[in-house]
């Protein structure tokens, strides 16, 4: 079942994500999960499942997933318009496209840690794929989020021990705010008749940095009024731009911040 949230301002966090073990537990390293989705396609709702699932029991051994539902924009003219979809979301799995040399962009593409892509609905891959990125180093990472006004949060990132970049690409870090639980009743396409339940939707995904040597940084973000407060977490990790390797994550429930 889902874990309520209670919005405690007064509550500080530091979250720890180390590239050993460390990290948000003593003996966990985060891995960044991505699933490419949509409510148009009849495919996707088993995805979301499993990205739900995959948060909500940390299945593999070492490893403190991440998650990132991202609701592509191209099903939006096939019968149904997902309301969390969006034009960037769908160049972000473009990007991911020319990295991995795949013919098509396809949902449900589920991607970890920049480095693998699989079926979104396939258990099994995304467990061995979580594993395997266990091996590969990461930076480790720290937030810590501040309530600077009543509707703004400042994060502040900190990261050491970032993996060399590869030869002739750079890194960058980037910020994404997302909100569980989130439900739609589908009236047309492919899922005419559900109601569909989506984990880790992004509600915003930015650059906050061009390199992954800064070692520190203090974005803020803007909580719009439809955000539901207590469902909402901020991640921030670092990737490079052509590879789309992940080097390192971190993230934080917005029940956490301090003012």
């Amino acid at each position: 079942m889902w874990r309520s949230a209670v919005l405690a301002f007064a509550v500080a966090l530091t979250v720890a994500a180390a590239g050993a073990p460390g990290g948000a537990s003593t003996s966990s390293t985060p891995v960044l999960v991505e699933l490419f989705t949509s409510e148009g396609c009849s495919s996707c709702p088993p995805a979301d499942a499993l990205l739900q699932a995959l948060v909500e029991t940390q299945p593999v051994a070492g490893a403190d997933i991440i998650a990132l539902g991202q609701h592509v924009d191209y099903w939006d003219r096939l019968g149904w318009k997902d309301r969390f979809s969006s034009a960037a979301l769908t160049k972000r799995q473009q990007q991911y496209g020319r990295a991995f040399n795949t013919e098509s962009i396809y949902t449900p593409q589920m991607v970890v840690d920049g480095r693998e892509e699989l079926v979104g609905s396939d258990a099994n891959a995304a467990r061995r794929a979580i594993g395997k990125a266990l091996s590969a180093p990461h930076a480790t990472m720290s937030l810590a989020l501040t309530l600077v006004a009543s509707d703004r949060v400042a994060v502040t990132v900190n990261a050491a021990d970032v993996p060399l970049v590869s030869r002739g690409d750079r890194a960058e870090t980037l910020l994404a705010v997302t909100e569980d639980r989130l439900r739609s009743d589908v009236r047309s396409g492919e899922n005419k008749g559900r109601q569909l339940t989506h984990a880790a939707v992004v509600r915003e995904l930015r650059a906050i940095g061009g390199d992954a040597g800064t070692s520190s940084a203090r974005p803020e973000v803007t909580i719009a009024p439809d955000w539901q407060r207590d469902r909402l977490k901020i991640v921030v990790f670092i990737q490079e731009r052509a590879s789309r390797r992940v080097l390192g994550a971190a993230a934080a429930p917005l029940s956490s911040a301090r003012r």
